[in-house]
């Protein structure tokens, strides 16, 4: 009887864990990595890259206008006048980034993680930073000049980054 008892337990176990795995890979998504890549001045522009690693890739002036980068991981990156209007960073990680100068026109980088980086210069008329955990002297010097409302997610910038 208890041999048989732990065969049951055995095949349940598996098949939780099957079930589990099944649900925790989801469906197929086409995630690269790029980590430490060369990536001056390319166009990304419209592509999925959910899930994709960039971290301490080099996207000097890339154009990521439009594309998907919802959960990926930017750490030490630098994507200094990137055009990455309409950009989707939702659920990203990017510590350590510098933004300078970048096009964050319209973007959604809502429940990101963006501590110690840095936007100074980058245009940020509206950008959604909902949920966003950012530096306080970010929020501050964002703040100065945020202004308009994403059209995707109706969330006017300032609101985003609890500005005063």
């Amino acid at each position: 009887m208890l041999k048989i008892a732990r065969t049951i337990c055995r095949v349940l176990c598996i098949g939780i864990l099957l079930g589990v795995l099944s649900l925790a890979t989801g469906p197929a998504i086409a995630a690269e990595d790029f980590t430490y890549a060369e990536l001056r001045h390319r166009s990304f522009a419209g592509e999925d890259l959910t899930g994709s690693s960039l971290a301490a890739a080099d996207a000097y002036e890339a154009d990521f206008t439009d594309a998907d980068l919802s959960e990926t991981i930017l750490t030490k990156g630098v994507f200094e006048k990137a055009h990455m209007a309409g950009v989707n960073l939702t659920q990203s990680f990017a510590d350590r980034v510098t933004f300078n100068g970048a096009d964050l026109t319209n973007a959604i980088v809502v429940d990101a993680i963006m501590t110690s980086t840095t936007f100074y210069n980058a245009n940020i008329t509206g950008a959604d930073f909902s949920g966003t955990i950012l530096d306080r002297y970010q929020i501050k010097k964002m703040c100065e000049h945020a202004d308009g409302v994403n059209p995707v997610t109706g969330v006017a910038t300032r609101d985003s980054l609890g500005c005063p």
